[in-house]
């Protein structure tokens, strides 16, 4: 992965170590799976049929009740990276941020605003880890004020997504990425904090010295419950405008991750079909 800073400079000297908060997206900092909150702008668009967008109810839904294990994901990510293949990056790229304020605004929960803003007021950096991509994570980082997003990364050839994925940021890849930016920026790993639903996310959790639970799956209930790690419920999706009344930073994208999270409805639909009926 690469980094780049801000247009206003660098990191400002400090007489200790960085701090950083790290943060998983969906279920965590949202109420939604963010690629399935973009299933209406893409069909709007002509990228997926109306079958996709009927379907992604019941995706959302089940998305909502349950976490997805790491077969799941997988069957997930092998659906999407074939069915986005071809699409036109700047295309994705363009309806996100066009329709980002509508969809995504009304989905952050409010608790989580406000944890941001207290790291904010603290001085810690924040972070947006996420398997989706850059053009879902960026932007989204950019209403949020994070300092930097990491993200999946698909090979894209003339402009167009090439159907094979360079970077996955899942599971063990997240702790990666985290330790790769600590070393590039100066973080204390140790004391910085980490929040996550999931428990694909454990290694994330495991990564640093301050872990907590957020909405956690039952398996990550269990693991937390085990280890000690505080755990929280977030209940209340509000419209960011009224948590975080200040224009937000430029968030500045560790890696220059796009396409995976590009992803529509049927996607999720079909891995989580097929193991519910199974």
């Amino acid at each position: 992965m690469t980094y780049s800073w801000p247009a206003d400079g660098g990191p400002e000297s400090t007489s200790g170590p960085r701090i950083a908060a790290f943060f998983d997206l969906d279920k965590t900092i949202i109420a939604k799976s963010s690629s399935l909150a973009f299933s209406r702008p893409f069909f709007d668009q002509g990228l997926i049929n109306r079958r996709s967008v009927l379907k992604s109810s019941y995706a959302q839904f089940m998305f909502l009740l349950s976490a997805a294990d790491h077969d799941q994901v997988e069957r997930m990510r092998k659906h999407v990276t074939e069915m986005c293949t071809g699409w036109d990056v700047d295309q994705v790229s363009s309806i996100v941020r066009e329709t980002l304020h509508d969809i995504v605004n009304p989905l952050v929960f409010a608790e989580a605003a406000d944890l941001i803003a207290g790291h904010k007021a603290r001085g810690h950096d924040v972070v947006i880890v996420s398997a989706s991509g850059a053009e879902i994570v960026e932007p989204i980082g950019e209403m949020l004020g994070a300092d930097y997003s990491m993200a999946s990364r698909m090979k894209v050839i003339d402009g167009k997504y090439a159907g094979e994925v360079e970077f996955y940021c899942y599971g063990e890849e997240k702790a990666a990425a985290m330790n790769e930016i600590a070393e590039s920026v100066g973080y204390d790993l140790s004391q910085c904090f980490a929040y996550s639903d999931s428990i694909t996310d454990l290694p994330m959790l495991q990564a640093v010295g301050h872990p907590t639970v957020i909405n956690p799956d039952r398996a990550l209930r269990k693991q937390a419950t085990a280890l000690g790690w505080p755990m929280l419920s977030f209940t209340k999706p509000i419209s960011i405008r009224d948590r975080l009344p200040n224009t937000p930073s430029p968030t500045v994208t560790a890696s220059a991750a796009v396409g995976l999270g590009a992803v529509v409805a049927g996607a999720l639909t079909y891995s989580i079909l097929a193991r519910k009926r199974h």
